[in-house]
């Protein structure tokens, strides 16, 4: 079984966590960047992750991600929202969508620091208006992902391995 760990990522926080996921994956293995990531078509399961961008995978993971096909996959990403959050939750179903005909064996996202140009240029009014509760979660997310993160991302990926005998 030939594994390749994908990933996308901006600010460092998605690739903390797929440095994490390579640490417990089986031998053979391989771990890339998405920008150099060979096709997926020459492994068995394909850990890809990605950080949230408006609500979907950043514009590289998600081309990516369409090219997956018939694969087991597992789903890692980061996000400056709370990880319990319906808008998470809208993230992952959003990534089962795009990986549809693939065997998605599990997902994991946690929380991760906003690039500060993202948080510049977001709209000061609507869904982004900055409200107390708003500045709580983005100090919150500056703190992640930290060690913790990284164990539960590993423990998500030991129960998806269960899945590839």
């Amino acid at each position: 079984m030939k594994i390749l760990n994908v990933y996308s990522s901006k600010t460092g926080n998605t690739r903390k966590i797929a440095e994490a996921i390579f640490d417990i994956l089986p031998e053979p293995k391989e771990m890339f960047s998405v920008e150099d990531a060979p096709s997926p078509d020459l492994y068995d399961f394909i850990a890809v992750g990605f950080w949230v961008n408006r609500g979907m995978a950043d514009e590289k993971a998600k081309e990516y991600m369409k090219r997956i096909k018939g694969k087991k996959v597992g789903i890692f990403a980061t996000l400056g929202a709370y990880p319990n959050s319906a808008h998470a939750r809208d993230v992952l179903n959003w990534a089962g969508e795009i990986l549809k005909g693939n065997d998605v064996l599990g997902e994991f996202i946690c929380q991760g620091r906003i690039d500060p140009d993202i948080l510049d240029k977001m709209p000061k009014d609507g869904v982004h208006t900055m409200t107390p509760e708003r500045r709580v979660m983005i100090e919150e997310a500056k703190k992640h992902p930290n060690e913790t993160d990284c164990l539960y991302a590993q423990g998500a990926f030991r129960e998806m391995l269960k899945g590839l005998d």
